[in-house]
């Protein structure tokens, strides 16, 4: 590339980052954002110790004096300093108007004389043509629009600003000063001013001050793509420097570190750091540069920068160990190099910038849609009416997609909507109506009380329906507690869909920018499902009325009376041929074992008695048999016949008195016991009496009973305890008979109204609840809310929503900026 060609790019790349830094500054985009969404321009900064020449540095290569000096920390926040070469035709030289060059003139050259004033009030006045506007000038991102031609103001601004921002009290911060330096005397070039490294606290300084420093340079030379411009004064011994020894920890290569050597002349005669400046004792790929500042009698007798230029020249080339590389030394040379160092670090970094600028520009999209950002919102605002009708018709439709299953946010991890009204329907509803004891708190004595009440003073051929009747109503009512519990579960899942319903629906719009509108639309369905509540949990108590109102014993799946007595007597033989084939077998047993004692005593064993092996299967005499059977509950196997497997000890003396009568079942041997009585409760123990075929319900329904404690358990143990001990009113026969017939015919049809509960409150809950909300779901919501007066309120955007969304769109704005400047390269 020829060298007006990369003169000319220089003169793009450098003032658009600058630009484009700027637009950064004012837009705030590396303010409050994660470290990973901060732009990193291509920057060269400047660290040292205090005291090793930095400001002399950028007042050298901008050719003014314009840094505040001092004692102490002087430099107490980042100065980013742009120098912008200018020239006659630049559109920035061609602005300014006349009042602009009377000021620059008055600043440079003190007042004008009364004569010259009234000469330029005059409409006729003409300027001479041999002013020449003095085109150097700055300008402070803080105060947009002044241009300050005193660089003496400039001084006292940055001084101003520091005092501003970081207080009188010497300490610092890192919040930077932007100044912009327009002149034709600089080159393009961009410069951030670090404060000065120091260990010990002086004065007013803070006690941490070493602290607060080291943690702000570090914020500065720790970014890729940061240039460190490490300042060292020659007087000191490099391995003592502390902006190396900053730039070593970030940039341990030396990739992008240039060494400047600073107070060259003040270094002891015979001594010269020229091993230091080619690199042979701390190499750096971009090298050291030596220079000589301006000693502070210059400052103080008010040199110029361009005296100072020329005495540093002449130093170089007279020097005998530095003028065989006077031409690589110097402020001059120093500040085309690192002209060239950055434009060459921008043209390395420009891709990866354009990609990172574009990258944050889709993200900050998308946290704007997010939050329901719409390029559009201003028309929707406009036509208030139909945004709301909108939004009340995209919430309808969202709360009633849930329901039925057809939402696009469908949850992976739980049940939820519809799926769980299902649920509540199909399991939790359906357990609970099965678990119910369907003679719950019905005893023995409440039956035969029951029975003997309907006859009257007289007695009765057969068991009185009335008493059926009576009993079997209350027990009815035991479905209802279930039954209230299910409106209520559906009830609640409803309100849950409400709070879950998506927000956002058709063409974008999402409710959640509205808060004040989303309340009110689920106060409105709300009350909605309040209305629904009560009539529907009037309607499942009049079902259950119904029912108990209506006792339809000719239902087809209801036994006859006579259908259950065949049972019973039935249920009666099987008991009593399974007893007296128990009494065969133990007597059996017993003779074996009367033989094997008779062969040991033939034998002339005089021990007669046998071991476990001898005894064979049994292992016990008839007496114990009956005994193990009658206290441990076991040993009647009628699984065949679907009847107890298992008899229970308690109703043991009266077991078989419903099947004998009053005939006695003489013991087995021993004749330890008079009589087994056995009782009709005992023999229907789990549930087991009642046929599947004339039971009218199902097989797993049946399992369902056998797992819970029926009537029977309560049977034969109520009637051990209450009526065993009393003579007057111990069971008679035909009472044990008639409670059985009762108890049995109430199971069957209590069975047969929980089937229809089960089938017909789902029914009901979804007409009267769940469907009539989705019916009327919308025209409530326009009925409630669909009101002039109530719009600006509803449309009322969240306070920290809006905020947050206010944020986004500058955040997108000034990325826009940016990747448009970018994108002009």
């Amino acid at each position: 590339m020829s060298i007006q060609n990369q003169n000319s790019l220089t003169q793009k790349l450098i003032p658009i980052i600058d630009k484009l830094s700027n637009v950064i500054y004012e837009q705030n985009l590396n303010s409050g954002v994660d470290s990973d969404d901060l732009i990193d321009l291509p920057n060269i900064t400047v660290i040292g110790s205090q005291s090793s020449g930095k400001s002399s540095i950028l007042e050298t290569l901008v050719g003014k004096d314009f840094l505040p000096r001092g004692t102490g920390i002087v430099t107490r926040r980042p100065l980013v300093l742009q120098l912008c070469n200018i020239k006659e035709t630049d559109i920035a030289v061609l602005d300014l108007d006349h009042s602009d060059l009377d000021a620059q003139q008055e600043n440079n050259f003190g007042e004008i004389s009364l004569e010259e004033h009234l000469k330029r009030t005059n409409d006729n006045y003409q300027r001479s043509s041999n002013t020449k506007p003095l085109m150097e000038w700055g300008e402070f991102l803080h105060y947009p629009g002044k241009r300050f031609f005193n660089f003496g103001d400039i001084r006292k601004e940055i001084e101003k600003e520091t005092f501003r921002i970081a207080g009188k009290n010497k300490g610092i911060s890192n919040n930077p000063i932007n100044l912009k330096i327009y002149s034709p005397n600089v080159v393009n070039l961009t410069l951030v001013d670090l404060p000065g490294i120091t260990k010990v606290p002086i004065g007013e300084q803070p006690a941490d001050i070493e602290a607060q420093i080291k943690n702000l340079i570090y914020d500065y030379i720790s970014k890729p793509n940061c240039i460190i411009l490490a300042v060292s004064p020659a007087n000191q011994d490099l391995v003592n420097s502390e902006s190396l020894k900053f730039a070593r920890d970030v940039d341990p290569l030396g990739k992008r570190t240039i060494g400047v050597i600073t107070k060259l002349d003040l270094m002891d005669d015979g001594t010269n750091a020229l091993d230091i400046l080619t690199g042979n004792v701390y190499p750096l790929k971009l090298g050291f540069v030596g220079v000589v500042n301006r000693s502070q009698q210059d400052v103080n007798t008010n040199k110029s920068v361009k005296e100072s230029l020329e005495k540093e020249k002449k130093f170089f080339m007279q020097h005998s160990a530095y003028k065989t590389i006077a031409n690589k030394c110097g402020t001059k040379y120093l500040g085309e190099k690192l002209s060239s160092i950055l434009m060459n670090h921008i043209k390395e970094k420009l891709p990866d910038l354009k990609a990172k600028i574009s990258f944050l520009i889709n993200q900050t999209e998308q946290d704007l849609s997010q939050l329901g950002y719409d390029e559009d919102e201003n028309n929707l605002l406009e036509n208030k009416p139909g945004l709301i009708l909108q939004l009340m018709n995209n919430f309808a439709k969202n709360f009633v997609s849930s329901i039925e299953g057809t939402s696009t946010n469908i949850n992976t991890k739980e049940l939820s909507g519809g799926a769980r009204i299902y649920y509540i329907y199909n399991n939790i509803f359906s357990k609970r109506l099965n678990s119910i004891d369907p003679i719950e708190n019905l005893s023995v004595n409440d039956i035969r009380i029951a029975i003997r009440n309907s006859k009257g003073p007289r007695s009765s051929l057969f068991v009185p329906e009335l008493a059926f009747d009576l009993l079997v109503k209350p027990q009815i009512n035991l479905l209802l507690e279930p039954s209230q519990l299910c409106v209520e579960l559906v009830y609640e899942e409803l309100m849950k869909i409400i709070f879950n319903t998506p927000t956002k629906g058709t063409g974008g719009l999402d409710l959640k920018r509205y808060p004040a509108l989303q309340n009110e639309l689920i106060t409105v369905v709300n009350d909605l499902l309040k209305e629904r509540l009560t009539p529907t949990k009037k309607y499942v108590e009049s079902l259950i009325e119904i029912h108990q109102n209506y006792i339809n014993t000719n239902h087809p799946n209801f036994p006859s009376a006579a259908q259950v007595m065949q049972d019973i007597i039935a249920d009666k033989q099987r008991i009593i041929d399974q007893a007296l084939q128990i009494e065969k077998q133990d007597e059996l047993e017993r003779k074996r074992v009367e033989k094997l004692k008779q062969d040991r005593l033939a034998s002339g064993n005089s021990n007669i008695e046998l071991n476990d092996d001898e005894v064979g299967k049994f292992g016990l005499d008839g007496d114990e048999i009956m005994d193990e059977l009658l206290e441990t509950g076991t040993g009647i196997d009628l699984n065949e016949n679907n009847l107890a497997q298992h008899v229970d000890g308690a109703g043991k003396d009266t077991f078989l008195n419903f099947f004998f009568g009053k005939t006695s079942v003489q013991s087995y041997g021993t004749g330890k016991r008079e009589s087994l009585n056995y009782n009709m409760g005992k023999m229907t123990l789990n549930g087991n009496n009642i046929p599947n075929h004339h039971a009218g319900i199902s097989t797993d329904e049946n399992n369902v009973l056998k797992n819970e404690t029926q009537f029977h358990s309560h049977f034969g143990q109520n009637h051990s305890t209450q009526f065993q001990d009393d003579e007057d009113d111990e069971l008679t026969e035909d009472e044990q008979m008639e409670c059985e017939l009762i108890s049995r015919l109430i199971i069957s049809y209590f069975n047969i109204i929980k089937e229809m509960i089960e089938d017909q409150i789902p029914k009901a809950i979804m007409t009267l609840l769940v469907n009539n909300v989705k019916e009327c779901i919308s025209n409530r919501l326009v009925v409630k809310l669909y009101k002039f007066e109530l719009f600006d309120d509803l449309l009322r955007e969240d306070d920290d929503l809006r905020i947050e969304k206010e944020k986004l769109k500058e955040l997108l704005s000034g990325y826009k900026k940016a990747n448009e400047m970018i994108n002009s390269i």
